[in-house]
């Protein structure tokens, strides 16, 4: 068993029809009520460990298989003198046969199970044993009422594979017939079965997970069918692939060129541009739309010159970072003229960050979106990194639609126009065409604030910019994984530009 966002690694993620598969080949392996029985132990080691001073425990059971689960973990507390108060909802059909099993032996063990919904007085410990991860729509009358209960507890609660309530894939609350988000438990740890589910991890997963630990009940699966989970070690991985020679110089590590910043909005492009420097890139030059950025405290910032891009400046083997700050500047026309560097930017950039009204204008302009869904077959790159509303506006879809589910999203848009996203959030995805849906497990709410975007954009360019070899997907990954490491800790909202700061610090902790 592992508390799984403080462990190294990519771990696969399955939806819950992979599960259902995981288990049905596993259960054809092993003997019967096997899984069921390491499933009920882990829960009740869980317990102890995460409650090790609860005497007196209240276990709410659902009529299916994670009921079972409960059953069993039941019967291990008891047997060690916890004072256990079991509620089961029977439900209108038959148990399953692992659960006839668990309550059978449960029942053979002395345990009283009875039907209140409501803990016992002085009650330490809840475990949620209600539902599994085939519920798709809003639990309905006694399993709300149960929600409820296990709610309004003033007590630590531990939710068995999924917190009751939440969609397995998407990480948001089922929904009833009309649409309206149903009850969810609000747990503070949750033990996840046999295979990690993407909805723990993005979403409001995290929200209503709390600790999310992990154990694949002696079933090992290299792959899952939904992605994988990014936890830690992604910045050893970066220094694994970018290790700095005696006789390297600023020419060795590429450079970046930040094209943003309309009037009043400068802030946005000196972050980017200053993100870049402290990701490491030999040189960042800045292109203020305004006119008139100055380089905010960062003297090693390289002015680009006035003007449009063109060939007496070459530019064409940069790094670029577009969009922070542009406001309509990029957008080209009757209202703002037709010098947008966008088009040509879009045409001859090798790797391209876009991000923010960058991502606007494309949404705004057909000829722009057509110029960005051409880029990789001509064998450029590109990150595009929207939030949910960017992302809706890309998609033409409404922001409820992009955050019902993160992960259909976060592949439409890349297959929509053919290239690397990610799409941030809790839980930011990453996706990209032909590769592995990718969903970050750092960060926190921390990062919810004005320019935290904007620093993402810049140190994704000022990585790419040392190892242009590199698929955008996994410098996406790298990137937005250490950007959310950076929060790990933080008291605080945090300044954007602290940020950076912060993110410039983990350097110094690697080998």
């Amino acid at each position: 068993m592992i508390e799984v966002l403080h462990q190294a690694g990519r771990f696969p993620l399955f939806s819950s029809e992979g599960c259902r598969a995981l288990e049905a080949a596993s259960l054809a392996r092993s003997p019967a009520q096997a899984l069921m029985a390491r499933a009920g132990l882990a829960v009740a080691r869980l317990a102890l460990a995460v409650a090790p001073h609860a005497r007196r425990v209240w276990i709410a059971c659902g009529p299916g298989n994670n009921g079972g689960d409960g059953l069993v973990a039941a019967r291990h507390l008891a047997s060690l003198g916890l004072e256990v108060h079991v509620s089961h909802l029977c439900g209108s059909k038959p148990l399953p046969a692992d659960a006839q099993w668990a309550w059978r032996t449960a029942m053979d063990a002395g345990l009283r199970i009875g039907s209140t919904l409501q803990p016992p007085e002085g009650c330490e410990l809840v475990i949620d044993a209600l539902l599994g991860l085939g519920l798709q729509r809003a639990p309905e009358a006694a399993l709300e009422q149960a929600i409820l209960a296990i709610n309004a507890c003033d007590v630590p609660v531990l939710s068995i594979d999924l917190p009751s309530g939440l969609q397995a894939d998407a990480g948001r609350p089922c929904p009833d017939a009309l649409g309206r988000a149903g009850a969810v438990v609000r747990a503070q740890h949750t033990l996840c079965l046999l295979g990690l589910k993407p909805g723990l991890f993005t979403g409001q997963g995290r929200d209503h997970a709390g600790r999310i630990w992990f154990d694949d009940l002696g079933v090992s699966a290299a792959d899952g069918d939904c992605g994988r989970l990014v936890a830690l070690g992604e910045r050893q991985r970066w220094q694994a692939l970018a290790r700095r020679t005696h006789a390297s110089h600023k020419g060795s590590y590429g450079q970046v060129l930040v094209i943003g910043g309309a009037a009043h909005m400068e802030g946005a492009a000196l972050l980017a541009a200053g993100s870049a420097l402290a990701a490491g890139a030999g040189k960042v030059h800045l292109k203020p739309l305004s006119g008139a950025v100055h380089a905010g405290g960062r003297p090693e910032l390289m002015r680009w010159p006035e003007g449009p891009l063109d060939s007496q400046t070459p530019w064409q083997d940069l790094t670029l970072v577009v969009g922070c700050g542009a406001g309509h500047g990029l957008d080209a026309g009757p209202a703002t003229g037709s010098g947008s560097p966008l088009p040509e930017v879009l045409r001859q950039a090798p790797r391209l960050v876009l991000d923010a009204d960058g991502l606007n204008s494309v949404a705004r302009s057909g000829a722009t979106r057509e110029l960005l869904h051409a880029r990789r077959s001509a064998g450029r790159q590109t990150i595009l990194t929207p939030h949910p509303l960017e992302a809706a506006r890309l998609l033409a879809w409404p922001v409820a639609q992009v955050q019902a589910d993160r992960l259909v999203a976060a592949r439409a848009l890349s297959a929509t126009l053919d290239c690397s996203v990610v799409l941030k959030g809790s839980g930011s995805v990453i996706a990209s065409p032909g590769e592995p849906l990718h969903v970050n497990g750092s960060g926190n709410a921390a990062l919810a604030g004005a320019g935290t975007g904007d620093v993402l954009a810049g140190w994704l360019g000022g990585l790419w910019a040392q190892r242009p070899d590199l698929p955008p997907h996994e410098i996406a990954t790298m990137g937005v994984a250490w950007h959310g490491e950076a929060a790990q800790g933080a008291q605080a909202p945090l300044r954007a530009a602290d940020l950076i700061e912060r993110m410039h610090a983990l350097q110094a902790c690697l080998p």
